[in-house]
């Protein structure tokens, strides 16, 4: 049913837990299935210099946590604004039709962050 990927992601996740001080939060949320994700930034010269999440949820949405914050680790906030749920379930090799909403989940999570840090240099 799941990708040795997903499985990888959601049994050893990466960058979990929250950034101090982050300069961009994203949290966003599916009430259908009780899915919950948060996505910290810490943006600096406007390059994504760390990325942490903490999400609620099944595995799928554990896994695509996981691997978007890998995906935009190092990129620039216009770079991470181009990452789409498609390209999340590609990086996990796939994930099954009942599990798609979890990638676009991750890819509103990065987008939501991303938001919340151009309203806040903006406001400085």
């Amino acid at each position: 049913m799941y990708t040795e990927k997903v499985m990888d992601h959601f049994s050893a996740p990466r960058n979990v837990g929250e950034i101090e001080n982050a300069d961009g939060i994203g949290e966003v949320g599916n009430a259908q299935c009780g899915d919950i994700m948060k996505i910290y930034l810490k943006i600096e010269d406007e390059v994504i210099k760390d990325v942490k999440f903490k999400t609620f949820g099944c595995g799928a949405a554990i896994a695509t946590s996981s691997i978007a914050t890998e995906m935009i680790m190092g990129k620039t906030v216009e770079e991470a604004l181009k990452l789409t749920n498609k390209a999340v379930v590609e990086a996990l090799e796939g994930l099954p039709p009942q599990k798609l909403h979890c990638s676009v989940l991750a890819e509103e999570a990065v987008k939501a962050a991303i938001e919340d840090y151009q309203k806040k240099k903006l406001n400085k």
